[in-house]
Formats: structure tokens, C-alpha cells, sequence
């Protein structure tokens, strides 16, 4: 199940807390490393504190973009140490890892997101999140550092019970996602549903509620089609609804 997570590190500015995460992971069985516009990982500080998991420092992949990333994943869950403005799914570490548990043991990819040091995740990458995970310190000093972070949540994972599961619905790639919502903010501007200044806020929650149906390919494929066909009936000046009104009359 440990094969199939992938942590992935945003923007770490310091050589020896990806060396810290590393140890963390290989303590508790993970071995996957994705690196996105690191500082140097294989510094003699990041080797140091790796502390004899450097080969998952050599092993480790760098990208330059977020989403080429998670290639790949089909649930991705982004650590968060504050709640946001619009409420993403949360779950406590002990959750995270039953919620990654049952998809990585029916042989999903996953990918458990942490941001800059002292940032966190943006918005734009906490729209990639299908949920967030929320490490519940001490509200007085709730201050965990890079690897302490991992460490607890890496911990869980391997702590999590494995269950069986039933062969079921594959939610899509999060390349598949994306390209999707792209499809709809261009319909919704097609069929002037999208006409304000300000439309983030709307096509957030849209994300969210599309994250929480953990949408397959074959759905996605549906959506798409019913995006093309409304942005094609825009253009007929509605043929559709005669059509619509035909079906209707002829079943009758």
C-alpha cells in the first residue's frame, strides 16, 4: 500500500528538511519523493539529516510545475496548518490515513501535498486537494516544523489497517480533472453563465463539489460531452429544446 503515496514537497527552501523527510519516511516504509522547484536536496545538510535515507534523496524526483507532480495521482490530500475562507473536506491524520489506506490498497496512486516552510499551499494549489489533512497541536503553540509533520502523518499511514477491497470505480487522473474544469470555466463563459469580474470564488466551490463526487474517467467523458453540446446548442439559438420538446411529444 506504502508504494502507492507519493510525498510531495513545495518550494523547500532548506537542503536539510527535505534530508528530515526523507528519514521520516523511510522510518515508517515510504519511499516516493517528489520534489517541486526544490533547493538543493542532495546538499551535505540534507544528506546529513537524512541520516542514512539519502537514497531516497538520489531517488527523489524534481519537477518545475505542481502538476507535473502528480501525474498520475487520482487522490491528492494537502496538509494545512489553518482553515481557508472556503472549507475544503478535512480530516485529522487518523483519517487521512483509513481515506488513503482504502484507495492506495485498491492500487490508486496518491499524493499527500506539503507547502513552503513558512507559507504553507497556495489557493491555486489547494484547488488540487480533494481534501485537506489537519494536524490537531497544541492551539497555544501549534507550530510543527517540515519533517515533524511527515513524521506524524507518515506515521498513521503505516499504522492504518489494511482492508480488502472490492474492485470499483477508478476516480480520474488529476490531469483528467484539470482538463475538465478547464472545459467548463470555457463553457461557462460560452454560455455567458460566467460574466463577472470575479469568477474564482464560484469555480472553487464548483472544484469542490466535483472533488467530492470523485468524478471517474467515463463521468468526466460524460461531462465533457454535455459541456460541448451546450456550447454548440448556444450557437444553433436553441435547436436543442426543439429537439428536447420532439422526444418528449414522441414518448407520449
Amino acid at each position: 500500500m506504502l508504494n502507492q503515496v507519493r510525498i510531495v514537497l513545495i518550494e523547500t527552501s532548506h537542503g536539510g528538511n527535505i534530508g528530515a523527510v526523507a528519514r521520516a519516511m523511510k522510518n515508517m516504509g515510504l519511499s516516493e519523493l517528489a520534489l517541486v522547484r526544490p533547493c538543493d536536496h542532495l546538499s551535505g545538510q540534507a544528506v546529513a539529516r537524512a541520516s542514512g535515507a539519502d537514497d531516497l534523496l538520489r531517488a527523489a524526483q524534481v519537477y518545475d510545475t505542481l502538476d507535473d507532480a502528480l501525474v498520475g495521482c487520482q487522490l491528492v490530500i494537502g496538509a494545512s496548518a489553518r482553515l481557508r475562507k472556503v472549507r475544503w473536506p478535512q480530516l485529522d491524520p487518523r483519517q487521512c490515513a483509513q481515506k488513503v489506506a482504502a484507495e492506495a490498497g485498491a492500487g490508486r496512486r496518491v499524493a499527500l501535498l506539503f507547502g513552503r516552510e513558512r507559507t504553507g499551499l497556495t489557493n491555486a494549489e489547494l484547488d488540487l486537494c480533494h481534501y485537506l489533512v489537519h494536524i490537531p497541536a497544541n492551539p497555544e503553540y501549534s507550530s510543527l516544523n517540515l519533517a515533524m509533520a511527515v513524521q506524524v502523518i507518515a506515521y498513521e499511514l503505516r499504522m492504518a489497517e489494511v482492508q480488502p477491497q472490492q474492485p470499483g470505480r477508478e476516480p480520474a487522473p488529476v490531469e483528467a480533472f484539470e482538463g475538465f474544469m478547464e472545459h467548463l470555466t470555457e463553457a461557462l463563459y460560452d454560455i455567458g453563465y460566467l460574466d463577472e469580474r470575479n469568477p474564482e470564488k464560484l469555480l472553487r466551490r464548483l472544484r469542490r463539489l466535483f472533488h467530492r463526487a470523485e468524478l471517474d474517467q467515463h463521468e468526466i467523458n460524460i461531462l465533457r460531452g454535455i459541456l460541448n453540446a451546450a456550447q454548440g446548442n448556444k450557437r444553433r439559438s436553441g435547436q436543442g429544446r426543439e429537439l428536447w420538446q420532439r422526444r418528449i411529444r414522441g414518448n407520449r
